[in-house]
């Protein structure tokens, strides 16, 4: 689905290369898509490319409740977050994609990427549960302003089920887990690359007592 393709490009940090396509992206969107991102679009194509970045980095990078990878909102440092990554790396790879690079499979851009490559059905069934996690980021985003909000509007809007109320995500950096996942062997950027195998398996994007409850 090309959406999300387009809310992964987005959602990444900004580079010369996003801004000369910011034309190509606005006429792929559909009316009421573009005008979700239309705060966004207009604050990519106005703004100097430094100051982009640095908006980006003040953030995702600096504010915790704006982070970018979902299990952090959840599991904390919790072995469930080790453990519900490891799961959600496999789940790629029965999917026909495989993870290569310095970011976690939990990164949101990497998410909505693997997204665009699946059919219908597996995407309603992932999004149906990691929709509660975006729809928490998206909010705390719009609270404080951020034209980025837009993207999680949309994701919510694909989804097949509402979005559940979360309650405030535990403050942890990622350290150790990068440490466990990334940078790859060649060094270069986050990747998805095709890879042999698929198939259908929910993870479960909530503490195990949730789920039990």
């Amino acid at each position: 689905m090309e959406i999300f393709s387009i809310l992964s490009a987005l959602l990444q940090y900004p580079q010369p290369e996003l801004i000369a396509a910011l034309p190509e992206i606005e006429a792929a969107l559909a009316p009421t898509e573009r005008a979700a991102l239309r705060p966004l679009l207009d604050s990519l194509g106005s703004q100097d490319l430094v100051g982009l970045q640095m908006n980006y980095v003040a953030t995702f990078d600096r504010n915790p409740a704006h982070s970018l990878h979902l299990f952090e909102h959840i599991h904390g440092e919790s072995r469930d977050r080790g453990q519900a990554m490891v799961d959600l790396m496999e789940e790629y790879k029965k999917h026909g994609l495989q993870m290569v690079g310095d970011e976690l499979p939990d990164y949101v851009p990497l998410f909505l990427e693997f997204l665009s490559t699946q059919d219908q059905k597996t995407v309603d069934t992932m999004l149906s549960d990691a929709v509660h996690v975006l729809a928490h980021v998206g909010r705390k985003l719009r609270s404080n302003g951020s034209p980025y909000a837009g993207i999680f509007d949309i994701v919510e809007q694909c989804s097949p089920v509402v979005a559940d109320e979360l309650s405030e995500p535990p403050v942890h950096d990622m350290d150790e887990a990068l440490e466990t996942f990334g940078p790859g062997a060649d060094g270069v950027e986050p990747l998805l690359r095709t890879a042999a195998g698929a198939g259908v398996q929910p993870i479960n994007f909530y503490p195990k007592a949730r789920a039990a409850a």
